[in-house]
């Protein structure tokens, strides 16, 4: 057992080399790019948003998917060719509620003759609101407050020297508010969303109405009983606390009656301190908690730190921001990767 000072020398070394090493998460299916004549046309900013539309579509729509594999949406910015296909679209669906910063500018720079109706798809779910920052500023909710608190700051700083400054500073950022922007990661919120873009299919296209409501009524079925699974077996277990790597869990664990806890903020490249490793090392012994989670498309390298100094073991929890290439190959949807984190859920929580 490592003593408190060299055990937060270990985690800030492990801190500085993954901020180098961090591999983003959000946004991971590709699909074609190309506008079809016949078809109404629907653009969809990230993965979840992207199934959920092409199932309900099927053969009356064509959807194209703005990121590409690899691509991590916080930092992402549209091309050319982005921005020509969505103003030649009918719908732009996009999550919203904060995870795409870049969508303002990118409406703005569409074609003056733009027929696009754009769509924040997650709208009518009950978001949560966070005082943790994400590591980017989405999801921070635009209030006078926060805003007179930086000017304050800025005053003092000219005023009264920079310590004051940075005092009022991270006063003021503490009292901001942001949004959690994961909704999909419940099924819950996920048919709420379903049930949006199914609304915006019909009206953009009302000829094939019919279609759209037989396949949104396939796509909510699946919906419903996955909401039942995870309701049912959640239940059950005498465990409720689950360390995960980013706080992308939050409307899974409100929904499902759990409790998270971050290695990291909103963002999964939000730096954690070396104390807050510990706190969260010292809480996982005295909880009993036994699996660290972590996620495929992100660096493990703190999760593990974590679970190495805990003297626990890992285990995947996926926020379905998209597909790796192996999994694309399987044939893994949304689906599949939400049984396997209630799976794995069930494991760590026994």
């Amino acid at each position: 057992m490592l003593t408190p000072n060299r055990s937060a020398g270990r985690l800030m070394l492990v801190l500085a080399l993954s901020a180098l090493l961090v591999l983003s998460a959000c946004g991971r299916n590709t699909s074609g790019t190309t506008i079809v004549d016949d078809k109404v046309n629907v653009v969809t900013t990230f993965y979840p948003i992207y199934e959920f539309a092409a199932e309900i579509g099927g053969e009356d729509a064509n959807v194209i998917n703005l990121l590409p594999t690899g691509v991590e949406p916080h930092d992402w910015t549209p091309r050319g060719q982005d921005i020509v296909n969505t103003s030649k679209a009918q719908l732009f669906l996009y999550n919203g509620a904060g995870l795409e910063g870049w969508v303002p500018d990118f409406l703005k720079g569409l074609d003056s003759g733009t027929q696009v109706k754009a769509v924040e798809v997650s709208q009518g779910v009950e978001l949560i609101t966070t005082a943790e920052d994400d590591g980017h500023n989405h999801g921070a909710a635009e209030d006078e407050h926060a805003h007179e608190g930086e000017a304050h700051a800025e005053d003092e700083h000219a005023h009264e020297g920079e310590e004051h400054a940075e005092d009022e500073h991270a006063e003021a950022s503490a009292d901001a508010k942001h949004i959690d922007p994961h909704t999909w990661v419940s099924p819950k919120s996920a048919l709420i969303m379903a049930g949006n873009i199914r609304d915006e299919l019909v009206a953009a296209d009302p000829a094939h109405k019919a279609g759209y409501e037989q396949r949104y009524t396939g796509l909510a079925d699946k919906l419903k009983q996955l909401d039942a699974d995870f309701t049912e077996k959640l239940s059950a277990v005498p465990n409720k606390e689950i360390v995960v790597s980013h706080q992308a869990f939050g409307y899974l664990a409100r929904d499902y009656g759990l409790s998270q806890h971050a290695i990291m903020g909103l963002s999964p490249d939000a730096e954690p301190r070396a104390q807050d490793m510990l706190n969260l090392a010292n809480m996982v012994k005295e909880e009993g908690i036994r699996y660290i989670f972590f996620e495929e498309l992100v660096s493990d390298r703190l999760a593990k730190t974590l679970a190495g100094e805990a003297g626990v073991e890992t285990l995947v929890l996926n926020p379905v921001e998209g597909l790796t290439q192996d999994q694309a190959k399987n044939g893994d949807d949304y689906f599949s990767l939400m049984q396997n984190n209630l799976q794995n859920l069930l494991l760590a929580l026994q």
